[in-house]
């Protein structure tokens, strides 16, 4: 599902990641980290794709909403397991959205 954002300005949170083989609690977390995401002050939407390599974008109102999302001690204890038994690698980018073009049918 695409997100549905405001009009920009915005902050883009773009995860991309290379998993390690088996599950090991990988899918449970993740659908936690989005609920407790969508409740962080500041969260505007995330939209996520796997094959390959992973990809997920979520998207903050302001750099401070990410702030405290990196500071959520949930989400610390999940990126913590993600060091240590789910990637193999992983890259977190920050970019400010300061236009967007879309299009449905």
């Amino acid at each position: 599902m695409i997100a549905k954002t405001p009009e920009p300005p915005y902050y883009a949170v773009i995860f991309t990641s290379v998993r390690t083989d088996g599950d090991n609690g990988y899918a449970e977390m993740a659908d936690k980290m989005t609920e407790l995401a969508k409740n962080q002050p500041g969260f505007l939407g995330i939209e996520s794709a796997r094959e390959q390599i992973g990809i997920s974008v979520s998207y903050w109102r302001d750099p401070e909403s990410i702030k405290q999302w990196k500071e959520n001690l949930e989400h610390q204890v999940a990126r913590k397991k993600g060091k240590e038994i789910w990637y193999r690698q992983f890259t977190t980018r920050i970019a400010k959205v300061e236009r967007e073009y879309s299009f449905e049918s």
